[in-house]
């Protein structure tokens, strides 16, 4: 499968990064516009993102950080998705489909990089909510996916993120989510 570009998700949608921060954007409308953005390019792999995030093992889903805008409200990240992990035999037989509850995670991953970014150092993010969740797209082994994440809210507790899962220059899905730092850092 060929590596989407950012010009080729852009032209995807019907319009580009226009939504306002106070509602998550239309079924048609991506987060942020893309243009510019070299999707190939990976700010941090996996294992650097292992300083920023507490996930490990199978439960760490993004594998890389590809952008961060400058302010560092909106960010991308990637996802290989194998034919080899641990819900493709049952999550179905006849056409592996990557489970939507991990879509959302994967970019809640991302959000929460985006939040101990902003914060200045890891600290122990936890996902609180999903409002306005939807899925439209089938994501599979084989496929490459991108997650967009765009600030709504951010303190030094909490944060609100909107958020969508890119696949195949087409939005998967999309859904607004909620965390807060619970006490101590991860290590």
């Amino acid at each position: 499968m060929p590596e989407a570009t950012a010009e080729s998700l852009a032209n995807s949608t019907n319009t580009r990064g226009d939504a306002g921060r106070g509602e998550v954007s239309d079924r048609n409308t991506l987060l942020f516009d893309l243009d510019g953005i070299d999707l190939s390019q990976r700010l941090l792999d996996r294992e650097q993102l292992q300083a920023w995030i507490p996930h490990r093992g199978v439960m760490q889903l993004l594998d890389s950080v590809t952008w961060i805008s400058e302010d560092k409200s909106c960010g991308v990240g990637h996802r290989t998705i194998r034919s080899d992990e641990f819900w493709v035999e049952g999550h179905f037989p006849e056409r592996a489909a990557f489970p939507g509850v991990l879509m959302v995670e994967t970019a809640a991953q991302l959000a929460a990089y985006m939040f101990n970014l902003r914060l200045g150092g890891p600290s122990l993010p936890a996902f609180l909510r999903i409002e306005n969740c939807s899925f439209r797209n089938h994501v599979g082994p084989g496929d490459e996916f991108y997650v967009l994440c765009r600030d709504v809210k951010f303190g030094k507790r909490r944060f609100v993120s909107d958020v969508q899962g890119i696949v195949r220059d087409n939005i998967a899905f999309q859904a607004r989510i909620s965390g807060m730092t619970l006490e101590g850092r991860h290590s």
